[in-house]
């Protein structure tokens, strides 16, 4: 019986419980709104939830993990399907600038950036996350192919690794205002290449 019980007890928590994750995520939610990301912290998390610190990092293995799931959560980038796939990149890269200028889920995504410069776990958490953010913009590719718009033969994920390097590139030095004038010649240059005719 002893041996039961402590079975019973070691897996309480071990699978997320869509109830008590949304309490913490809405507590994470109310301490960034509240005191920032300078003051934000899985003990202020925990207290707020009402939620272990163990459950919290059962969940999220680090603080940067749970801030990236906030930024999921708060994030709205619409990816455009216009038939056309320049007006598709050059749609998602404006809204993608917008969001992370003007919403606070930006602000939480470009503090993340900024921590995982110097903390492992923000750097781990991060790299998480950009790996799933490849595989959805790669999407955008994968239906212009499907489209016979973009050649069969093109890898879809180094498309994708190009947009996202310039989109960071501009979020990383802070001019997440460019005009759409440059947003569409880069994406052009992309879609088209650079070699003369």
């Amino acid at each position: 019986m002893g041996d039961a019980a402590a079975r019973g007890r070691k897996s309480i928590g071990a699978r997320r419980n869509p109830e008590s994750a949304d309490a913490i995520l809405e507590a994470a939610e109310a301490v960034l709104g509240e005191d920032g990301y300078s003051g934000f912290s899985i003990e202020a998390v925990a207290r707020r939830a009402r939620a272990g610190k163990p459950t919290i990092y059962r969940w999220w293995p680090s603080k940067a993990a749970l801030l990236i799931e906030v930024y999921k959560r708060q994030k709205r980038v619409e990816t455009p399907d216009t038939g056309n796939i320049e007006e598709d990149l050059v749609g998602f890269l404006k809204n993608l600038f917008v969001h992370w200028r003007d919403s606070p889920s930006g602000k939480i995504f470009r503090s993340v950036v900024a921590e995982a410069q110097s903390d492992e776990t923000a750097a781990v958490a991060l790299a998480d996350y950009t790996r799933g953010r490849r595989s959805h913009t790669s999407q955008m590719i994968e239906r212009a192919k499907a489209r016979g718009e973009v050649a069969a033969d093109i890898d879809a994920g180094i498309v994708a690794d190009l947009i996202a390097s310039f989109a960071w590139r501009h979020l990383l030095t802070d001019r997440l205002d460019e005009d759409e004038t440059t947003i569409r010649t880069a994406v052009r240059y992309i879609t088209r290449g650079i070699m003369a005719a």
